[in-house]
């Protein structure tokens, strides 16, 4: 498999990690679009979400858990923060290894897209 997200997690590609335990990574996004901008990905690959099976749903819950605790150790919590997935080429994933963007740091503007 040559999947980029993979090569990070298996130590094969260098990134700036600001989290790491047995389920999953999270890193800085090399092309951030706000102050705060870092990836969380589980270490297991899934390419989509819809690759994800009533046995993940414990996986999915612990990410929204590292992305509590970072926003809270990074101390952006309070002002607030946003998680974007994308799901396929037409919502704008390029990586097809499920990954959720942590963006903060600015205003978010709405409607996103």
């Amino acid at each position: 498999m040559d999947c980029i997200f993979c090569k990070i997690v298996k130590k094969e590609i260098p990134s700036k990690v600001v989290y790491e335990d047995e389920k999953v990574v999270a890193f800085h996004d090399i092309n951030p679009q706000a102050p705060y901008h870092i990836l969380v990905i589980p270490k297991k690959h899934l390419s989509t979400l819809l690759d994800l099976t009533e046995e993940d749903k414990d996986l999915i819950g612990h990410i929204y858990l590292v992305i509590n605790k970072l926003a809270k150790d990074l101390g952006f919590a309070e002002r607030g923060y946003r998680v974007v997935v994308n799901c396929k080429e037409e919502a704008g994933q390029t990586v097809f290894h499920l990954h959720f963007h942590l963006l903060a740091g600015r205003t978010m503007g709405w409607p996103p897209g």
